[in-house]
């Protein structure tokens, strides 16, 4: 039974106990007949979602109203969450948002999803229910919307990011005909999403399987330029980079596909996000072929993560060749022990310097000694080199 390739069914047996009427529902169904690994069971229910959490907490399980307004709560068993949401229809949507309200008919429920792959259930029997050709779809590695793509694509123009994601993922080299004609049909919907969606998204696209594709059909579809700017964008670039095969980074992907310096506020990413970002662009990357002491220069002057990502954007824009040392330069930079300034501002002090802004400059001139030689002198040397910054500087 399908079932059975769950790890563990101790906590989903227990809340089929209570609400035997419940069934999976959406993408963990999707990824037991893909034979993925299940990370996430989500579940829908008939019951309204108040019944719902009086259910369980009667019997001591604890619940979470995660999002009562639509229906869910989060069941938590032996620190595992599981979403039960309520059946339900959308009474009216704005692109963005739905309201809705409750149902029990479970076809009607499944009409309002996505894609056909997305709108399977499975009961505690075993049994799959498929309204829309899911099962078949994903046989034929096809991604569908479930029904009228334009209709769907209205109710939440997310969807058109979701749609190129689980392409990428569970699609072939050719997009479904009709979904790509509805979306190009709408592309300026995607307009109007907030940037923290679209950026969600699009960093998932970039860290994903086939994310040369899926880029390369928002692209076609007028979708990409939409919201990253024509003229800082490299697909080029872009490709080359995927051919050295990089981490699944969404970021450093991001940094490869636009250098747009107000990227960080177009997508309205983290203040981490933006400064990695801000930092891969910069000019100074190391090469393969330098030796220890450049590293060490390098590590001291700039944290591991910028130099890594610095050395793969080389890579692919020096690069359309086999790796030529790159991977073993990531590999040094990797196992370098970080390089420490070995002086503080109580040695400047203990050698004579005037507490102020002194220290600091006096520090500073060290310390850059200290790097220039390639961060190998020691706190002796460190201090002999204090004291002559300090014989040398004006009382």
């Amino acid at each position: 039974m399908l079932l059975d390739a769950l790890p563990d069914r101790q906590g989903l047996d227990r809340l089929w106990a209570i609400l035997p009427a419940a069934r999976l529902v959406g993408g963990c169904v999707r990824d037991l007949l893909a034979g993925l690994v299940v990370n996430d069971l989500d579940m829908a229910t008939p019951e309204p979602p108040e019944m719902v959490q009086a259910a369980l907490q009667a019997q001591g399980i604890k619940v979470v109203p995660t999002g009562l307004a639509h229906g869910t709560v989060t069941a938590v068993i032996d620190r595992r969450p599981y979403e039960i949401t309520t059946l339900r229809r959308d009474d009216r949507t704005d692109g963005r948002h739905a309201v809705v309200s409750w149902t029990q008919d479970w076809r009607e429920d499944a009409a309002r999803r996505d894609f056909t792959i997305n709108a399977m259930s499975l009961d505690r029997s075993g049994e799959i229910h498929d309204f829309f050709g899911g099962r078949d779809d994903l046989a034929a590695h096809r991604v569908r919307f479930v029904g009228d793509p334009a209709r769907r694509i209205a109710e939440d123009a997310l969807r058109i990011f979701r749609f190129f994601r689980f392409d990428a993922r569970f699609g072939t080299t050719r997009p479904d005909r009709g979904a790509l004609d509805a979306i190009i049909a709408a592309s300026s919907l995607v307009d109007a999403l907030s940037a923290e969606r679209v950026a969600s998204e699009l960093l998932r696209i970039l860290a994903g399987p086939r994310a040369v594709h899926a880029v390369t059909s928002m692209a076609d579809a007028g979708v990409l330029v939409r919201r990253l700017p024509a003229a800082h964008l490299h697909m080029d670039r872009f490709r080359r980079l995927l051919d050295c095969d990089p981490p699944a980074d969404g970021t450093l992907r991001l940094g490869a596909l636009c250098d747009a310096p107000d990227l960080g506020s177009i997508l309205r990413l983290s203040g981490a996000q933006n400064a990695r970002l801000t930092a891969m662009r910069l000019s100074n990357v190391l090469m393969p072929g330098a030796d220890d002491d450049d590293l060490r220069r390098a590590c001291a002057r700039t944290d591991l993560e910028a130099l890594l990502d610095r050395t793969w954007l080389a890579q692919a824009d020096e690069l359309a060749r086999p790796d030529a040392g790159w991977s073993d330069l990531r590999a040094r930079l990797v196992a370098l022990p970080r390089p420490v300034f070995p002086l503080s501002g109580r040695d400047a002090v203990k050698a004579g310097a005037t507490p102020g802004p002194g220290v600091g400059q006096a520090l500073r001139k060290v310390e850059a000694w200290w790097i220039e030689a390639g961060c190998r002198p020691d706190r002796a040397g460190c201090l002999r080199q204090l004291d002559v910054v300090l014989a040398a500087s004006p009382d």
